[in-house]
């Protein structure tokens, strides 16, 4: 990572470095500079955003550092990071560009770039991108005249996207089901809705006002415990929860037991590959998935791949790898043959067209594995110094992977998006799990907090 790109795009605070306009329209002119050439087909770029305060003043500054190198600016609006991916490729623009900080509270905001096929970026331009932004020939980059670029609003985006979301699942005819809708307060506030109803669900809505500060707050799919309470209440079939860029999603069954992103993968693996669909038989998931899902992966001659934290991670192997599904225990869910990047949405699609089409409730089609008792602790922390560097947590960290062998693991590694520690234990012993948490718990503590 960079002093700009963490494992997410640009990231940070609204109006402190690097999430200020100055920054922002310093990124608007690297992107002209880098796929503004003579050779590139379009001099289109799409920009969309989620339902922060904030995104209307970097969406100005990004714009005017676009158009100042000649590029042709589309504005879409708030819609979901993969609507921003899809309308890349469908709009044949060289670039798209979301301001979002997914699941962070509104405080914050991000910038997430794609290239024309809508895959999140290679390090190699993220690096060539920051060496611009860092520099003063970013700013160097302009036109004059008549070909100084303009920028328009798409009036039809939403729609587009929409249209495009159905179809995945053949216009799945959902009517019969009742499900109660988080949207987090968030990009997928007016779609999300829209799409479930044209399908002839009965929807229920929830955090579907935004007001640019209550994104995330308390809602969607960092809070799915809102969900499960409603589903009881409304006796719904099911309850979905996106974050605020909608590209994860976390469900609850009618009894109202999350459903998260290793239920939903291993539901969607031997689906497919019951269907003949699921290519070389493979599903590929991050460090982070329970080895539950493993095991069960495992019994049904299921492949796993296993990468680093974060979907790019993830849709980078399933690329090379020539494979169709992955994603992450939190949400993040990868249909390589609709999209290139997580798709709360239509992953939601996905599920409830398999409930439809198998009779079956979601409680028992997540059925399909056992998971390891296991806890997941964040800390935030003052500055992410190397952990084999610290005095004592490495130390616990040896002593706990000894003593849980092959029956469990333990994860330690930073946040790529903030300025916390993500701690993970899990073994068959949940005694031994919450024994070794409060020792690395206590030791990150005295280390990295106080």
């Amino acid at each position: 990572m960079g002093t700009l790109f963490g494992t997410d795009g640009i990231r940070g605070q609204a109006n402190v470095f690097p999430i200020t306009p100055e920054i922002a329209l310093k990124v608007g002119k690297a992107i002209g500079a880098v796929y503004g050439g003579s050779g590139q087909r379009t001099r289109r770029v799409v920009i969309g955003k989620d339902t922060r305060r904030s995104g209307y003043m970097l969406e100005a500054a990004l714009t005017s550092g676009l158009v100042s190198t000649g590029m042709s600016v589309y504005l879409v609006g708030p819609v979901p990071t993969p609507a921003v991916a899809h309308l890349t490729r469908s709009m044949n623009a060289v670039a798209g560009i979301v301001l979002t900080a997914s699941h962070n509270p509104y405080e914050d905001n991000g910038i997430k770039i794609f290239d024309r096929l809508g895959y999140k970026l290679k390090d190699s331009v993220e690096a060539e991108l920051e060496a611009l932004i860092l520099s003063d020939e970013a700013m160097a980059r302009a036109v004059e005249g008549r070909d100084i670029g303009k920028a328009q609003i798409v009036q039809d985006a939403r729609g587009r996207y929409i249209e495009f979301a159905k179809s995945t699942v053949d216009n799945e005819d959902l009517s019969g089901l009742r499900i109660v809708l988080d949207c987090a307060n968030g990009a997928a506030y007016l779609i999300g809705p829209w799409v479930f109803d044209e399908l002839g669900a009965e929807v229920i809505r929830n955090s579907t006002d935004p007001d640019g500060y209550n994104i995330n707050a308390g809602c969607g799919a960092t809070h799915p415990q809102n969900i499960a309470e409603l589903v009881r209440m409304y006796r719904a079939d099911v309850g979905i929860a996106f974050d605020g860029d909608a590209d994860r999603v976390v469900f609850a069954d009618a009894k109202g037991a999350i459903v998260d992103g290793d239920r939903v993968l291993a539901m969607c693996a031997i689906h497919s590959k019951e269907r003949g669909t699921l290519a070389r038989d493979t599903l590929v998931v991050t460090s982070m998935s329970n080895l539950g899902l493993h095991e069960s992966m495992r019994e049904r001659g299921i492949a796993v791949e296993v990468t680093d934290v974060g979907d790019r991670c993830v849709i980078e192997r399933m690329r090379e790898g020539g494979y169709n599904l992955g994603g992450e225990k939190s949400g993040h869910v990868i249909l390589h043959d609709y999209a290139t990047t997580g798709d709360g949405i239509i992953t939601a699609l996905q599920v409830l067209r398999l409930m439809k089409q198998t009779g079956r409730p979601i409680a028992s089609l997540a059925d399909c594995m056992t998971e390891y008792p296991h806890r997941l602790e964040s800390i935030r922390v003052r500055r992410k110094r190397p952990i084999e560097e610290l005095e004592t947590l490495p130390d616990i960290l040896r002593r706990c992977e000894a003593a849980l062998g092959d029956r469990g693991r333990v994860v330690a590694r930073y946040s790529g998006t903030e300025m916390k520690l993500r701690l993970l234990v899990e073994a068959r012993d949940a005694q031994a799990v919450d024994s070794w948490m409060a020792a690395l718990l206590e030791a990150a503590g005295k280390e990295l907090v106080e």
